[in-house]
């Protein structure tokens, strides 16, 4: 009898730990390809992590330092993933196969955290219901760090309650490392630490658990401040940045105002943080913070506080397990635990067409796949091409074979030869003579309504076209236009 209750307690701890990551597994390997787009934050990680090791330290020391680890982690990564895997998957799944691999660790991570706070069934359903949200599911198909660091601040915050049971130095180095590591891949990371600060003092623990805490913060923001000074120099690379995305800013309010109102569901916690100590600041603290500094300096991405979400799932998922525990008591409660249970199973149909939605390539700003194929489609041997605005030169960094045989008029030294992401270019006047001289000239450049830069080199093209070229045709691709200039009367033939 006592070996059958292990064995049935044996499984229910794997079952806590087995559907989410099942579920986020299944979730963020369906619709991977995103039928082959990637867009252009993509673009530069691949651009990055194919440059050999001293290009890519060359290059963040000029710009994009701040994911020069995250870049450094790619290139192993694609060192291996191109010999063995490339072939028969491409560019695409090589770049998100991280990211979804780190989402199910962080899966993972955030179902121990709800069993370790509140009990397995809490855990579980924790679990599921962070794979379940939509931009989960989105930075988990993103070849971008933002799941990596989501992952790391989940096992910290899981090794931060194991701390504050059993105060262990190897539990607090091990919270060090991990919060460091995630700072050094984002330095945005480092808004966690407040939440976590929080959860101890709203937990009322020993002052040698808050000293230690202190500790370890400390640590952990020296560890980052060598890179957060050297990487102000580089502060121009977010001057794009302006007030938030209405967007991003709805979708944190109803997760805000959901998670705080699944935290009024009375629930009993295991240990010494209780689920609403750690759970309310997790989901509010980072994203405020931001917002905050953003009235500094506009800073606020969603994305850059992505951890945010762990909160509501600790929140929602006790929340449900709590509500759908199992009870013999009155036909009502049973007729009330019944509408929960159909409510929470509705929700994944609700998501279901936002889902299919981040599985398509409108779900991203632009495709430089399809960009790519559309300029191939329009030009023509020894046509002039140009960028507009100049960074958009990253556009051709996954199939540069599409812009063989064009002339790029603007570009001094490639973006591999200068050592930045999209190159150095000519003055002006050089840029004006050079298109001068051509016959026709394809421009990939942003659709109507986007801000112009109003340096020389963008104002030369852009007068130069007006005043000495015609246009011959336009094609609308997903976050560009590209449109074939012409001489007087070199609008006829092809194209």
């Amino acid at each position: 009898m006592p070996d059958a209750a292990g064995r049935g307690a044996r499984v229910a701890r794997g079952l806590v730990v087995l559907l989410p990551a099942g579920l986020m597994l299944l979730l963020g390997a369906w619709g991977i390809r995103r039928q082959d787009a990637i867009w252009r934050d993509e673009a530069v990680t691949l651009d990055m992590a194919h440059r050999g090791p001293a290009d890519l330290w060359a290059t963040l020391l000029h710009v994009d330092v701040v994911h020069g680890l995250y870049y450094a982690l790619m290139h192993l990564w694609f060192a291996g993933y191109d010999a063995t895997l490339r072939g028969a998957f491409g560019d695409a799944v090589g770049l998100r196969l991280p990211s979804v691999a780190a989402m199910t660790v962080a899966a993972v991570g955030v179902a121990l955290l709800g069993e370790r706070l509140v009990g397995r069934r809490a855990g579980l359903c924790a679990g599921c219901t962070f794979a379940l949200i939509p931009v989960v599911q989105q930075y988990a198909q993103e070849g971008r760090s933002y799941a990596t660091v989501c992952a790391l601040v989940v096992w910290a915050s899981y090794l931060l309650v194991l701390a504050a049971a059993g105060p262990r130095r190897g539990l607090w180095l091990g919270y060090t490392v991990l919060m460091l590591v995630a700072c050094l891949l984002h330095e945005f990371a480092s808004l966690a630490l407040p939440a976590h600060g929080a959860a101890v003092i709203l937990a009322r623990l020993p002052r040698r658990v808050l000293r230690a805490w202190l500790l370890c913060a400390v640590t952990t923001l020296a560890g980052l401040a060598p890179l957060a000074v050297f990487s102000t120099r580089q502060s121009a690379q977010i001057s794009w940045l302006m007030w938030p995305d209405p967007v991003q800013l709805l979708t944190f309010a109803v997760l805000a105002v959901l998670g705080v109102a699944c935290a009024r569901v009375r629930v009993r916690s295991r240990g010494p943080i209780g689920l609403r100590a750690l759970g309310v600041p997790l989901l509010l603290l980072p994203t405020l913070l931001l917002l905050l500094l953003s009235h500094v300096e506009p800073a606020y991405v969603d994305r850059y506080v992505l951890y945010y979400v762990v909160g509501f799932a600790l929140l929602a998922g006790a929340a449900l397990a709590r509500l759908l525990r199992p009870a013999g008591e009155s036909g009502q409660t049973r007729g009330r635990r019944l509408r929960w249970a159909v409510t929470a199973g509705l929700v994944p149909v609700v998501l279901l067409p936002v889902n299919v939605h981040l599985r398509s390539p409108d779900s991203r700003v632009d495709d430089v796949t399809a960009i790519a194929h559309a300029l191939r489609e329009v030009a023509e041997p020894g046509d002039g091409l140009l960028f507009m605005p100049s960074r958009r030169r990253i556009w051709r960094a996954t199939l540069p074979h599409e812009f063989r045989g064009l002339h790029d008029l603007a570009l001094a030294k490639s973006p591999s030869a200068s050592h930045t992401l999209y190159g150095t270019e000519r003055s002006g006047d050089a840029i004006r003579d050079r298109m001068l001289a051509a016959r026709r000239i394809i421009v990939a450049g942003d659709p109507d309504g986007q801000p112009v830069d109003d340096n020389d080199q963008e104002i030369a093209k852009r007068s130069t076209l007006h005043s000495a070229f015609t246009i011959c045709r336009t094609v609308q691709v997903r976050g560009a236009r590209i449109t074939v200039y012409g001489r007087p009367g070199a609008c006829g033939g092809g194209g």
